[in-house]
């Protein structure tokens, strides 16, 4: 490994970033032709898109990027497998040829302008460099708040994650080489990397409003995430569960005693309100308990499949003519599998 000018490569996963994209691939060539002409990087320093499925003109952008830009290489995959999964993807293609690898998301909000900082730190003997977000002034109040809520709460059940940090981090060969080691199918990157260990430090820098496009992060997708992250690393919510059947059941016992006294007292007029709430509160606890054991569950069986995350269908390190694509025959075969899927 070459600590003076180490090989980088930056990981961008990309679902359906046409409109953002030539942007960031000018703005990220600008960034390592600036480092390689200081001599802080190596020449070989690339740029690894990851086309995550895209059903616009992301993959056409990035393989014609490839043929006139010596930094721009690219990963398609066969189908949408979302962003942890494509990341993933893209980082362990990366640890075949680099040194170190930064992950950042193709829309321009994370400040490019301090890789220079994270390459710096890498210089200095760390194997893991976050970018940490200094402040959430470009967020909305909901998503500043339901934000730093989600890092509390993890934190209070004893999970490490790095706090006001996505997925904007450089990480060394070594680091990269453990983290292929985690085979888990629902994946959350954000707990798994400080699992690893190694020396690591913080970059701070001020998030930007997006270049470009729309997120692909909508609150729907942002729920899921959040529980995938919490049920992937803690089992309180079933302890919660737990908590709550046992407060129910000494409350029952009080309640049973109560009701033993009216009878014996001869007050045998029961309301029929407080016992329809009665049920229908504990049914409700039932059938959210069975929910949450059903989603362990359901991961337990989905890990156990140990089926492959991503199929790659074309790699741009390896492929002599990353146009092929273009060619009107195969281009008609990639359509129609598309609307073939969609149904």
């Amino acid at each position: 490994m070459n600590r003076t000018q180490p090989h980088l490569t930056i990981v961008i996963p990309c679902y359906n970033e046409q409109e953002v994209l030539n942007e960031t691939i000018d703005q990220l060539t600008l960034v390592l032709h600036q480092l390689t002409l200081e001599k802080l990087l190596a020449p070989s320093s690339k740029l690894l898109f990851v086309d995550d499925g895209s059903i616009d003109n992301t993959w056409k952008i990035i393989a014609r990027s490839s043929t006139k830009n010596k930094y721009v290489t690219g990963l398609r995959l066969a189908r949408n497998v979302g962003h942890q999964t494509a990341l993933l993807a893209g980082l362990e293609r990366a640890q075949k040829d680099c040194d170190c690898a930064i992950s950042i998301d193709a829309d321009l909000q994370d400040d490019i302008s301090v890789i220079r900082d994270f390459v710096e730190k890498y210089q200095d003997g760390y194997e893991v460099v976050y970018g940490v977000r200094h402040s959430r002034k470009t967020d909305t109040y909901f998503k500043r708040t339901t934000a730093q809520s989600f890092y509390k709460l993890m934190g209070k059940l004893g999970i490490n994650l790095v706090y006001n940090h996505a997925d904007y981090r450089l990480m060394s060969c070594r680091v990269l080489k453990q983290l292929s080691k985690y085979r888990e199918v629902n994946l959350f990157l954000r707990g798994i990397v400080p699992m690893i260990g190694f020396r690591s430090t913080e970059v701070l820098y001020d998030r930007k409003e997006r270049y470009a496009g729309e997120t692909k992060y909508p609150l729907k997708k942002m729920l899921s995430f959040a529980f995938n992250g919490l049920t992937s690393f803690s089992v309180a919510p079933i302890r919660f569960i737990t908590m709550i059947g046992f407060t129910l059941f000494f409350l029952s016992g009080i309640a049973g005693t109560y009701a033993i006294i009216q009878k014996l007292f001869g007050v045998t007029d029961a309301g029929w309100t407080s016992l329809m709430i009665s049920i229908w509160f504990i049914g409700g606890l039932q059938l959210m308990g069975i929910g949450i054991i059903g989603e362990y569950i359901g991961r337990v069986f989905m890990e156990t499949k140990k089926r492959p995350k991503y199929a790659i269908d074309v790699d741009l390190y390896t492929n002599k003519d990353p146009l092929s694509y273009l060619k009107p025959k195969e281009n008609q075969t990639l359509n129609a599998k598309k609307v073939q899927w969609k149904r």
